[in-house]
């Protein structure tokens, strides 16, 4: 069965940074291309971001290019996304996704 959970989420200042983290188990991990995606208050749901199984390609949506890194340690079978200079449009509940499936997230909140 697979399991995501994701954690790490705060409520934070703009401008500020964290680090979301998602423990995966129930598959194998090194070999899953991994997502991140979010869900604003009242809005659909966004991608954010990719990863391939090895890590050696990656993925960004215009909206965080150059502000939110992804990155895995496959070893831990962890999967993180780094968020730097945050807006108050960053503020959603984000979620890790292999394929379909999802965890339960975790709600990052920006505001002064």
């Amino acid at each position: 069965e697979v399991q995501l959970v994701e954690s790490g989420g705060v409520l934070l200042q703009p401008g500020g940074s964290l680090r979301l983290s998602c423990a995966a188990s129930g598959f194998t991990f090194s070999t899953a291309a991994m997502s991140w995606v979010r869900q604003a208050p009242g809005k659909g749901l966004e991608w954010v971001s990719f990863i391939n199984g090895g890590g050696s390609s990656t993925a960004y949506a215009e909206s965080v290019k150059g502000r939110f890194t992804i990155s895995r340690d496959n070893a831990k079978n962890t999967l993180y996304l780094q968020l730097n200079n945050l807006k108050t449009d960053d503020t959603a509940m984000y979620f890790c996704r292999k394929g379909l499936e999802r965890g339960r997230g975790t709600q990052v909140t920006v505001s002064s």
